[in-house]
């Protein structure tokens, strides 16, 4: 099976520390290597690096090979400029079916925490086995939920169809993207739902069929790039005819539309977190919700359920804390109560035309 990891993103949510010339996947948010290193290192020894496929922004070309030597430097798809998920799996599904039409193909992306890295393994190769049997053409990769999360997409689940070592997978039936707090809180009591990782496996024939059935304008560019691939045309016609993409999420070009009844989902715990922001970060690193998370030289004192990181080498110090997050960078320092992280965002993008755009 093929691999493919998704590297693209800007993370604003996890400014300072994410900013634009180097996102949060390239950054070293919870261990000694960036996320984007670790989402690859967990593969092994289950797959090769010659299995293994990045995509991101040509922006960002010198990070990925300095950060990850080890790949084949045909496994890097450098998008031009950002078209969003549709349009970027798009072009990976349209690439491999040049060379790999049939064989599995998993999905997965750069900034995800997985403490269970055995389990997902085990996962992925369950999800392969379903493609090459023929026991599915989609296979959705899902997480029991821990809690009412709102901010990342749910999976309905319909009938259970299989239980392997306690493994379950069910029939694909809807996705719930955020959820209201009354909605996901409903959801995480009853067993007929999961978290939706985003991570999926299937053919790259089968999704590239998906892109012609339902965005065919979309899929006449990306044949057109698929058939420069390996020639000397490529650069040219990628760089052409990629920004000329509709901007569209890959739900709604084609989640939304695709006929459910050969998709699956595999549903178990695999200690999965997106920390693509920080009140999710804290989550995912505490065991319990009164522990303060912190890294780097930090005191705290007297102070609770607060996330306190310093990327300097000047000593920071917390006393009283209660639901705090404070980061602090060379040139940034970032204080505000968990519930107040969504403002980040638009905090960023109001920088924009200020003396302060440098920091995005």
């Amino acid at each position: 099976m093929k691999i493919v990891i998704f590297a693209g993103g800007v993370g604003t949510r996890l400014w300072p520390l994410s900013r634009k010339n180097s996102p949060k996947q390239f950054e070293k948010i919870f261990g000694d290597k960036s996320t984007l290193q670790e989402t690859v290192e967990r593969l092994y020894p289950s797959f090769s690096p010659e299995d293994i496929y990045i995509s991101t922004g040509a922006r960002y070309e010198e990070i990925l090979r300095t950060q990850l030597p080890q790949l084949p430097k045909e496994n890097f798809i450098f998008e031009p400029e950002m078209r969003d998920v549709g349009p970027a799996i798009g072009l990976v599904a349209s690439l491999l079916a040049q060379k790999f039409p049939d064989e599995p193909m998993g999905i997965l992306w750069s900034d995800h925490l997985v403490k269970n890295v055995e389990r997902f393994r085990e996962v992925l190769k369950m999800a392969e086995e379903r493609v090459v049997q023929g026991k599915g053409n989609f296979i959705f990769l899902a997480q029991k939920p821990r809690f009412a999360n709102q901010n990342i997409g749910w999976i309905e689940l319909g009938d259970q169809v299989a239980n392997q070592d306690g493994i379950l997978t069910y029939h694909f039936k809807r996705l719930r993207y955020r959820p209201a707090l009354e909605e996901a809180q409903r959801f995480v009591t009853d067993d007929h739902f999961a978290w939706n990782l985003g991570y999926f496996v299937t053919t790259p024939r089968y999704l590239s069929s998906l892109f012609q059935e339902f965005e065919p304008q979309m899929s006449e560019g990306l044949d057109k790039i698929r058939k420069a691939w390996g020639t000397q045309d490529f650069p040219k016609t990628l760089e052409e005819t990629y920004p000329t993409l509709e901007k569209i999420s890959f739900d709604n070009a084609i989640l939304e539309k695709v006929n459910p009844d050969n998709m699956f989902v595999i549903s178990t715990d695999l200690g999965w977190s997106d920390v693509g922001a920080w009140e999710a970060l804290k989550e995912a690193l505490s065991q319990t919700e009164d522990e303060n998370v912190t890294k780097g030289k930090v005191m705290v004192e007297d102070s609770r359920d607060s996330l306190v990181f310093n990327y300097t080498n000047q000593l920071l110090v917390g006393i009283d804390l209660e639901k705090m997050l404070v980061v602090s960078t060379e040139d940034v320092v970032l204080v505000c109560p968990k519930t107040s992280v969504p403002k980040i965002k638009k905090l960023v993008e109001s920088l924009a035309g200020s003396p302060h755009e440098h920091l995005t």
